[in-house]
């Protein structure tokens, strides 16, 4: 491999790829990395399952309570820094500054890249919210954004806007910026795909070190933490989906079964292979997706160009006030909601950026951050719109469950409540189960490779049984917190993921400094482009 500078590239340094690994029963793994995540993630799961639910939760929210009194601001000024970064990197010269170096081609289409970056980013999630986000603000289910009085037209733009605020620019910023520092430094420098690597310029051979080892560390419980929010997440609107299609009783039983049906179908994807397993099931995601979001468009076609235009006019106007946490009134939406979503995009982070990194090559700088920033933001504007905007419409009129109710009684059943309205209702709550179940596969296949990859010393190339492992113990901690929350097991996961993304946002932070020392080797300085042009 050769490298425009040899700064900061793997030819700097004596360390060698995967020169720490063990093998341990038929596994190529980081000695202490892999030892120290496992044993950490079970004894995560075995301590909560010692203690009685009521207690588990208790420590879990005092701990959150904590961080959201006294780290809200690095949560809020984190995300800010984030966005503002990632556009003057991409404007800046450093923009054509190509990942893998000049003569790189890219690996995957752009169609097929960006549904994998998608389905990667966003899916469970965004299926999940996207009736029952801006339905909560309209509601003021757990706090209105800026304190608008719910139930009022005014109540409904912001619902809107604040909804395409949380799964805007600034969301796809952090996964940008992560994905940017990881990609870099693997195509343009030849270090291992870890999060050690981005710190190479700043902290020297340390990174092969202790401290490379906590960075890892950290990182691996971080992106599992997030992974089974998401997990969690999916898993309990599959069950409220299918219970309340087929009238089974949506029951903890129900919900864990489902999670452990996930786990095997994502075993089974992850033995197929990247382009068999991933590939093909991101590319499956967005078809559906894109069929049911036209379908619901063309079923609502007003109220939908309404919604769109609302939400998009709304954002602008509002994304300066509901970024700042100084001089708010509404303290329980910015802590509730902002924060929770900042906290979760930064614990979901390391995943998206290890997955999307090792699927970039071949891309400019400024390319992909166009890419991950402006096409996810369209479309979770135009689903967000969709969805919310037809719901909170049915509100307004008084149609189906949600007119009737005009509250969001069960956050998981929303989105079911809303198709019920429809003659062909129950096909479509079908679809919206069969697209969760495929997002909630493609999520732990993509993210049992990520972190395996992280506790493999970087290597891409390790026995199928790693990713395996980490398919299962992520399904663990999902199954286990949703038995810690039980009927609160949203706000059970929220907590673990704010906690769990508190000092990460500062080593993402720190990332930025070290990924601009990085593609200043990239450049020509002035006195050497002068002698160039002689």
């Amino acid at each position: 491999m050769s490298f425009k500078s040899k700064k900061y590239s793997i030819e700097s340094t004596d360390y060698q790829v995967g020169q720490d690994n063990v093998s341990k029963w038929g596994m190529d793994v980081h000695n202490t990395v892999f030892t120290a995540s496992v044993g950490l993630s079970l004894l995560f799961i075995i301590s909560l399952l010692l203690l009685s639910p009521a207690d588990a939760k208790a420590a879990i929210d005092s701990v959150k309570g904590a961080v959201l009194s006294y780290f809200d601001f690095l949560f809020m000024w984190g995300a800010n820094i984030l966005l503002v970064f990632a556009i003057v990197i991409a404007i800046s010269p450093f923009g054509k500054v190509r990942l893998g170096g000049e003569g790189a081609t890219a690996d995957y289409s752009t169609i097929s890249w960006i549904t994998m970056l998608f389905a990667a980013g966003m899916g469970i999630g965004l299926i999940f919210w996207g009736v029952a986000e801006p339905t909560a603000f309209y509601t003021g289910w757990y706090g209105t954004p800026l304190n608008v009085e719910s139930h009022t037209l005014e109540a409904r733009e912001l619902a809107l806007g604040a909804a395409t605020f949380h799964w805007g620019f600034h969301a796809w910023a952090i996964y940008g910026v992560t994905a940017l520092c990881l990609a870099y430094f693997v195509y343009n420098k030849g270090l291992p795909l870890s999060m050690r690597s981005v710190f190479y310029p700043l902290l020297g051979d340390k990174v092969w070190g202790k401290t490379g080892d906590f960075i890892d560390i950290m990182t691996v419980l971080v992106t599992l933490f997030g992974l089974a929010t998401s997990l969690g997440l999916g898993g309990t609107q599959a069950a409220s989906g299918i219970s309340h299609v087929f009238g089974l009783d949506n029951s903890l039983l129900l919900q864990q079964s489902i999670i452990v049906l996930i786990m095997g179908l994502a075993i089974l994807s992850v033995l197929r292979g990247m382009d068999g397993g991933v590939k093909l099931l991101s590319n499956l995601n967005m078809a559906i997706a894109f069929i049911f979001l036209g379908l619901m468009a063309v079923l609502n076609f007003t109220t939908v160009l309404d919604s769109m235009k609302t939400s998009v006019v709304s954002y602008v106007e509002n994304i300066l006030p509901l970024s700042q946490t100084s001089g708010r009134e509404d303290e329980t939406f910015l802590h509730g909601w902002t924060v929770f979503y900042w906290a979760w995009w930064v614990a979901y982070a390391p995943f998206f950026g290890m997955f999307v990194a090792r699927i970039s090559k071949g891309r400019t700088v400024r390319e992909f951050l166009a890419y991950v920033l402006i096409i996810p933001t369209l479309v979770t504007t135009a689903w967000m719109s969709t969805f919310g905007g037809i719901a909170i419409q049915q509100m307004i009129d008084k149609v189906g469950l949600l007119g009737v109710q005009q509250q969001l009684s069960n956050v998981s059943l929303s989105l079911f409540y809303m198709l019920e309205a429809y003659p062909v209702g129950n096909i479509l709550s079908m679809i919206a189960v069969v697209l969760i179940i495929v997002f909630f596969v493609t999520t732990l296949d993509s993210g049992s490779i990520v972190i395996d990859s992280m506790t493999a010393g970087g290597k891409l190339e390790v026995p199928m049984k790693q990713k395996i492992v980490w398919a299962i113990i992520s399904g663990l901690i999902a199954i286990v917190m949703l038995w810690i929350g039980g009927t609160e097991s949203i706000q059970a996961l929220q907590s673990i993921t704010i906690i769990a993304a508190m000092p990460f946002t500062i080593i993402l932070l720190l990332g930025c400094v070290s990924l601009v020392k990085g593609l200043f080797t990239e450049v020509d300085k002035p006195k050497e482009a002068v002698k160039l042009s002689r």
